[in-house]
């Protein structure tokens, strides 16, 4: 029983140490292609982000590859003015079967100097997101993803899910920084600030991973967006606003991240600033602080929490039932 009682001690003192701190210093990225993880709540425009952002570098003269890392595969759709791209895993599946081999013309598709794809995501019930995310990886580093002469790299990564597949850039070092895409909303701020506690976590572990900068998409100049990027520490990239004529162009799939366009100043200021935008060590929020930044009347601060009794579940009439007694090596306990 003692030596029970030992391991359950040595667990307790291991699960409360902190990990060793990495000083938070910004530091330019270094490799010469920049690898960039774009991260937001579902729904909050990454994909039409990216895909003007994209654009626009390559219109640039930078060379760029888009990869979508949504199970919804939704991240090119933009880009191709709605055609659905092969993915990787459906597309690696297929091959298997065949017995042969995935190459790079299968997965990988142009429009106007972007290059882009999408790794996909299994059936929804028939298997987890994030292995997917890992399996479509693997097959990159297959196809030689670490020898391509890109100037950038985008992932597109869904926010709201923290498993680990989709962690995976941050985790591993996989990319020098990350860019958050939010809006003046309370859940696309909480995915934003759930992602900064994420590389701050990985940096105390020894990671490097730092955020950019946040998007904000549909700026309707409520503020709370930008408030939340200087409580965080990290700079406002671009903030594109709640306008019918995005919103109209966005839903034909047009691209409006083109020189000498009525959006282009916007997606050549993103395109620089996400560019050069060193990598820094986020402060994230608690939640009080986090709804603090939003009026009471829009996030209900006066709630009082009632705590429920049993009567309330098992109504009036509860009648108390006795324990059972178990009885073990001779001795009587009450379960």
């Amino acid at each position: 029983m003692s030596s029970m009682s030992d391991m359950a001690a040595r667990l307790r003192i291991e699960a409360s140490e902190v990990p060793a701190h990495v000083p938070p210093t910004a530091a330019a990225p270094t490799k010469e292609t920049q690898i960039i993880a774009i991260y937001g709540k579902g729904g909050i425009g990454k994909s039409f982000t990216l895909a003007n952002l994209s654009y626009m570098m390559a219109q640039q003269g930078k060379k760029v590859l888009l990869i979508g890392c949504d199970p919804k595969s939704d991240t090119t759709s933009l880009l191709f003015g709605g055609k659905a791209c092969p993915t990787i895993i459906a597309t690696s599946g297929k091959k298997k079967l065949a017995g042969e081999e995935v190459a790079i013309g299968d997965v990988c598709f142009k429009r106007d100097g972007v290059y882009a794809m999408e790794l996909g995501g299994p059936e929804v019930g028939r298997g987890c997101g994030g292995r997917g995310i890992i399996h479509g990886f693997e097959t990159l580093e297959k196809l030689g993803f670490h020898d391509w002469g890109f100037d950038y790299v985008l992932l597109d990564f869904l926010g709201d899910v923290v498993c680990g597949g989709f962690g995976l850039p941050i985790a591993r070092d996989m990319c020098q920084k990350v860019i958050v895409v939010g809006s003046n909303d309370l859940q696309s701020l909480y995915v934003a600030n759930n992602v900064c506690s994420a590389t701050q976590y990985f940096r105390k572990l020894g990671g490097h991973v730092g955020v950019a900068g946040i998007v904000i998409n549909k700026d309707d100049h409520t503020g709370e967006a930008k408030a939340f990027a200087e409580k965080v520490g990290i700079p406002v990239l671009a903030s594109i606003p709640a306008d019918d004529d995005i919103r109209r162009k966005s839903a034909k799939y047009e691209i409006i991240g083109r020189p000498g366009g009525q959006w282009a100043p916007l997606f050549e200021e993103l395109a620089r600033n996400v560019a050069t935008a060193p990598p820094v060590a986020p402060k994230p929020l608690e939640q009080d602080e986090l709804l603090g930044l939003f009026a009471g009347d829009v996030v209900g601060r006066d709630v009082v929490l009632q705590p429920a009794t049993v009567e309330d579940m098992c109504g009036p009439q509860l009648t108390k039932r006795r324990s059972l007694e178990v009885l073990y090596d001779g001795h009587q306990a009450l379960a």
